[in-house]
């Protein structure tokens, strides 16, 4: 029996890429390997500049809150949080102070697990703030990109519903793919686009867990950059705690504290310890007004909202006949997905496109390590390899040469693809082959005949030797089976 029930809560942020322009700033927001090449003197902090706020950063903003279930503010004003870094040159940051005010507040989201089943994660709240800068550590010296510095940056703040960390990792694809679907960022982890920062608790299995006094005293881990690490510090945490309790030292080796996940060593570290509240010295943004939301805006924002994840996979099961295993991995990255309609646009039958998308291209991108963006085959491309198969011009072993071939030379399909090469379908031709084989090989027939069922294999083996491999090999199996019943 259980004895121990892990709370876990997530701040999880992300840059908002799909605005042309940063979110107080006419800078561009884009990514670029160029340091300070994205800046202005807003960002910069330079004296006399002023914020302009961001109209597509608050309508994104806002159309995440409400695919959230979140409440919406009557009126919307952002304020400064003020500390001392060089990351943030005006030394404060432009941002929303939660609990009251945000973009959106007291929501929740249903995440689906592998088997189906659904869970519930509370929302405390999300709200829109400026990104930092970012810097980078080097032996002697720390480098400063301000490309980063004024990048719209989302922070959602989950209530402590989450209790594994697979569970920690469902819901952190989940938004991923809100974000995607609904056009508010690429929500790539590579560009830096996605952190998280996560906390971690237990509490003796016993007691109510609906109750705050029972539950344990909360770790913070910092900054985890993927998903495979906010995995591998929730366990770590969970095993550090639960260790604790066990040896009768939690009173003593735990403490509110914030920790980071270090990759080398695999475990969380000690940055500092952490009371409950941080005087940011908080105070209304002076330099921006406050908004009031139209209800009338709200509506439109929510009716543009587009076909989520779960849309699209409830569509795949219900129109196209998908497994849900498949309909999941199909709609788990949106590119994959728009990629996947794409081929049922061009023609291609829903099922056999989602088999060549789920097994060899996503298998193809998983062994090169690129995304569907780079990979050399369109849709259109595809259903030349797949017209061959339906025509009788290639077997399935023939598509997945030419497959490999036409991404391995860069060339489209079609030029592998001719008579010369094609798969034998013609009945006659086959039969009259086959009847010569037999001819040919009368004590092996006799030992199928005697009870030697493996032989049939050999027979289809001379077929396909004699045929380099373009024998259709259903008609090939077929036709043997009434030649060889004949004899």
């Amino acid at each position: 029996m259980t004895k121990y029930i892990a709370k876990i809560g997530l701040e999880m942020h992300c840059e908002m890429s799909e605005t042309k322009s940063k979110v107080f700033s006419s800078a561009k927001n884009e990514y670029s390997e160029i340091p300070n090449s994205n800046v202005r003197p807003l960002d910069m902090g330079f004296p006399g500049t002023l914020p302009v706020v961001n109209k597509e950063a608050v309508r994104l903003s806002l159309m995440a809150s409400l695919i959230l279930n979140c409440r919406q503010p009557e009126y919307m004003y952002f304020e400064r949080k003020n500390y001392y870094y060089p990351d943030m040159p005006k030394n404060y940051q432009i941002t929303q102070n939660p609990p009251e005010d945000c973009v959106g507040m007291d929501g929740y989201v249903d995440v689906e697990r592998n088997d189906g089943s659904i869970f519930r994660v509370g929302i405390d709240n999300i709200h829109l703030e400026e990104d930092a800068a970012s810097l980078d550590h080097f032996y002697s010296t720390s480098n400063i990109d301000y490309n980063r510095a004024g990048v719209p940056l989302l922070e959602l703040v989950t209530q402590p519903d989450l209790h594994s960390a697979e569970e920690a990792v469902l819901f952190l694809e989940h938004m991923r793919s809100v974000y995607q679907y609904a056009g508010i960022s690429e929500a790539d982890s590579k560009k830096g686009q996605i952190r998280c920062d996560v906390n971690v608790s237990i509490m003796d299995a016993s007691l109510d867990e609906n109750d705050p006094n029972n539950w344990g005293i909360k770790v913070e881990v910092k900054n985890v950059n993927s998903f495979g690490g906010v995995r591998d510090a929730i366990n770590y945490e969970i095993k550090r705690q639960t260790e604790a309790k066990e040896n009768g030292t939690y009173d003593q080796e735990i403490e509110q504290e914030t920790r980071r996940w270090d990759e080398d060593s695999q475990a969380t570290i000690h940055m500092r310890s952490k009371v409950d509240a941080i005087d940011y010295k908080y105070f209304v943004e002076p330099n921006i007004p406050k908004i009031k939301l139209d209800k009338k805006w709200l509506d439109e924002i929510r009716e543009s909202i587009p076909e989520l994840a779960m849309d699209r996979k409830k569509k795949y099961i219900n129109d196209f006949n998908l497994s849900n295993y498949d309909a999941g991995v199909l709609v788990k990255e949106k590119a994959i997905s728009d990629y996947f309609e794409e081929c049922v646009k061009v023609g291609i039958d829903s099922k056999i496109a989602s088999n060549w998308v789920t097994v060899n291209i996503v298998g193809e991108l998983n062994k090169e390590g690129i995304t569907i963006n780079d990979f050399y085959l369109t849709p259109e491309m595809l259903k030349q390899i797949i017209d061959g198969i339906n025509s009788g011009m290639l077997s399935s072993k023939q598509a997945k040469e030419v497959f490999s071939k036409s991404l391995e030379e860069k060339k489209e399909p079609k030029n592998y693809i001719s008579k010369d090469n094609a798969q034998i379908s013609d009945e006659k031709e086959l039969t009259d082959l086959i009847i010569k084989i037999l001819d040919e090989n009368p004590s092996q027939i006799e030992l199928y005949k005697g009870g030697r069922d493996n032989l049939f294999d050999y027979f289809v083996g001379q077929v396909m030797k004699n045929t380099r491999g373009k024998a259709n090999p259903v008609m090939t199996k077929d036709i043997l089976h009434r030649e060889l019943d004949k004899r």
